[in-house]
């Protein structure tokens, strides 16, 4: 059998060695291509992080429109109308005390009595006095009368009659000091009941029988306090910048931590109409009536006081969205194109957290919180958007 030719079989084996060889080429070319256009696209999506890190993002908050009224919160000390430290004006020692703290008193009431034993005796000693007085004027008088007699029938000098009429006149004169004296002690003696200087109550008592007491007004020397408590005054010290808005006549609600329920109104009765130089603050008087002694002297009160807004087109504002610069206070706001502008605004009053401004911005203005000391007119930004934006945002997305 003759053998088949070989041929082909080469050609079909060197055909199929170019067509893989054609193949892998391919697929390298396609390898190389995938890497390039990775790293393309890597290095791309690095440039717009770069880009989108180079841009800072920022949180904004809107003005808003002050209210129609304010309500100013301060707090307040509580004192009674008439207050009196009570001292004893004569020495001696506390015979008896008659009213404890607590006590209703009315003018006049004796509250203590004291023993005064050297007033006793000096008193007794003044009236004997007087007596020797007014017997040594009685004898000088009438022996001044009897020489003015003799004066005129010339039975002794003129000389004489001028020492017996200068005698009676010191006797006379000696005769008021003693009377004057004798008064002196009388009202001593009556200093020994020590009496309520109006109605009110004691407030306290710092004595006791026995007790030692020196006349006069001393640290710490008062026998008893006073004090009326049918009507209360409250003073509050205001800030300078409501000072003009407090005015005699208007009113205030007071809250005690005594009574957490109740609300009391007080009335301004009087103000200092000047500030003082250390705080900046002007003192408040208001009164409240306290006929049933529900409120207590010495009490601390808060006091609302509801004040007129400023003018309807002010807004307020974050603290933290200001800027203090050299030339005055600044915000920066951004506008549609995501660009920083700053303004200057001009302040009111200051609420703590707040500010109020009266020019420099409109109630559309979008406010940077927390703005860097480095920001500058021009700057490109991002808004960030607030939680609940964002939330609604991925909501839509999914």
């Amino acid at each position: 059998m003759a053998d088949l030719p070989t041929a082909p079989h080469s050609v079909l084996a060197d055909a199929r060695v170019r067509r893989y060889a054609l193949i892998a080429l391919a697929a390298a070319l396609v390898l190389a291509v995938w890497g390039i256009v990775s790293r393309i696209s890597a290095r791309n999506a690095l440039e717009r992080e770069a880009a989108a890190a180079a841009v800072p993002t920022v949180a904004t908050v809107k003005p808003k429109a002050g209210p129609g009224s304010d309500t100013l919160v301060l707090p307040g000390s509580v004192q009674a109308f008439y207050e009196a430290p009570i001292y004893a004006r004569t020495s001696g020692y506390l015979k008896k005390w008659y009213t404890d703290i607590g006590t209703a008193v009315k003018k006049g009431r004796v509250l203590a009595e004291i023993d005064t034993p050297e007033v006793d005796q000096q008193l007794r000693q003044a009236e004997a006095d007087l007596a020797t007085a007014d017997a040594n004027y009685e004898l000088a008088r009438t022996t001044n009368e009897r020489w003015k007699g003799l004066l005129a029938t010339e039975s002794v000098s003129q000389q004489d009659a001028d020492q017996r009429a200068g005698d009676a006149a010191a006797k006379a004169a000696a005769r008021q000091s003693a009377a004057a004296n004798l008064a002196r002690l009388k009202d001593l003696e009556s200093f020994k009941r020590v009496a309520a200087p109006f109605d009110g109550v004691v407030t306290e008592r710092n004595t006791d029988v026995g007790a030692l007491i020196n006349a006069g007004q001393t640290p710490g020397s008062a026998l008893f306090r006073v004090a009326d408590t049918h009507r209360l005054r409250i003073y509050v010290s205001v800030p300078q910048a409501y000072a003009a808005a407090v005015q005699p006549g208007l009113t205030a609600t007071l809250e005690f931590a005594d009574r957490p329920t109740a609300r009391y109104e007080a009335t301004v009765a009087s103000t200092a109409h000047a500030l003082d130089a250390t705080s900046r603050t002007l003192q408040v008087e208001l009164q409240i009536d306290n006929a049933q002694g529900e409120l207590l002297p010495g009490s601390y009160a808060q006091v609302h006081f509801t004040l007129a807004a400023g003018s309807a087109s002010t807004l307020r504002i974050p603290v933290n969205t200001v800027l203090f610069r050299a030339n005055g206070l600044e915000v920066a706001t951004v506008d549609g194109e995501h660009r920083v502008h700053l303004k200057s605004i001009t302040q009111g009053r200051d609420f703590g957290t707040e500010i109020e401004v009266l020019t420099g911005i409109d109630a559309a203005d979008a406010l940077i919180v927390n703005p860097p000391d480095s920001i500058a007119d021009g700057v490109r930004v991002r808004v960030a958007q607030p939680p609940a934006a964002a939330a609604s945002t991925a909501a839509g997305h999914s």
